[in-house]
């Protein structure tokens, strides 16, 4: 591909996601600006909106390589071996119990350290 090709569609991805911008903008504006109207009606027209400009956004090349990630990732949760109920919760009572742990003997080290403090600084009485 030569570059007047590469710019050409570069030049046409930017005007694609400033349309896509330019329907995200209107559709905000006209959510606000018919606040006469249902919600109901005014949310759809939103998504309606927004469908569209998500349409036009996959029509660029990093629209199509954010779907290709998102697919990939998609790909990549389903191989994931997930834990158990029995062992997420295990694994969860264990945290609680070890952050509590860890809180009480910086608890007690400050209180250490405020004695030794109030001592030296002859505060302690």
């Amino acid at each position: 591909m030569n570059s007047r090709a590469e710019a050409r569609g570069a030049g046409l991805d930017t005007a694609k996601l400033a349309i896509a911008a330019l329907l995200l903008v209107s559709g905000i504006f006209a959510f606000y600006f018919f606040e006469g109207f249902s919600v109901l009606l005014r949310v759809i027209g939103l998504l309606v909106i927004s469908g569209a400009a998500a349409a036009v956004a996959l029509q660029t090349e990093r629209g199509r390589a954010l779907w290709q990630f998102v697919s990939d990732a998609r790909m990549e949760v389903r191989k994931v071996v997930w834990p158990s109920r029995q062992e997420t919760l295990q694994t969860t009572l264990i945290v609680i119990v070890m952050v509590l742990v860890v809180g009480i003997i910086l608890w007690l080290f400050d209180m250490m350290l405020m004695a030794i403090l109030r001592f030296l600084t002859g505060q302690g009485g």
